[in-house]
């Protein structure tokens, strides 16, 4: 599972994703929690960024309730849903992200732990979007983040992690020509995804209220 997330947006971040547009107003976010705006990387003639809700609305849907169930999306389940299935052959995106939580522990002894890349700033999470008409007629995108079986890295904290797709996988990811879903989920068997480090965290990420960079300092 893939529930609260970081991003820390940097120069580079352009470069490193090979993006032709810029967004306005990106921020430093240490709690990203769903129903939140995100960025998010698409092809579509060039390459760009632009901001989407995270949880999942399909086009079809009568209203925005099913969103919040729809924050991530088992890569097992992806042909048989009928919310991502469609998907697959034209809206992928990544969600490039600086680190992601994850709680090890039961109930209230639950300890956060700040997952992320070895010696890179940035790693992309493969997900889906969809475009839906608000009943205002105004269109929202949004996008959900595939998950997968935890890797031997993540086992040790959490059973699912989301899918880190490999660096040089991300450019067949994004490609409108790849429309075969036998060939997008032959790519994501393929990934290996990146070298990941981990270390415990305050509970203050608890609260998405609670935003700053004092969440990601490691603790004892």
């Amino acid at each position: 599972m893939c529930g609260r997330f970081t991003f820390q947006p940097r120069e580079e971040l352009y470069q490193r994703f090979q993006m032709t547009n810029r967004l306005d107003g990106l921020v430093a976010r240490y709690d990203i929690a769903p129903g939140q705006m995100v960025p998010v990387i698409i092809a579509h003639s060039p390459r760009q960024i632009v901001r989407m809700r995270w949880g999942l609305i399909p086009h079809w849907a009568k209203d925005e309730k099913t969103a919040y169930n729809m924050i991530n999306a088992r890569v097992e389940t992806l042909t048989q849903r009928p919310a991502f299935r469609g998907l697959l052959s034209h809206n992928r995106c990544l969600v490039p992200a600086s680190g992601f939580y994850e709680w090890q522990g039961e109930g209230r002894d639950k300890t956060p732990y700040d997952i992320h890349p070895e010696g890179q700033p940035y790693l992309a999470c493969a997900g889906l979007y969809d475009v839906w008409i608000t009943p205002r007629g105004e269109e929202l995108s949004t996008c959900t983040i595939i998950t997968t079986e935890a890797d031997p890295f993540m086992a040790r904290l959490h059973h699912r992690m989301p899918v880190v797709l490999a660096r040089e996988l991300e450019d067949e990811w994004l490609d409108p020509a790849m429309t075969s879903a036998r060939e997008v989920l032959g790519l994501l068997e393929r990934s290996a995804g990146l070298p990941l480090d981990a270390y415990p965290v305050s509970r203050m990420v608890n609260k998405p209220s609670v935003d700053g960079q004092e969440l990601i300092r490691p603790i004892e």
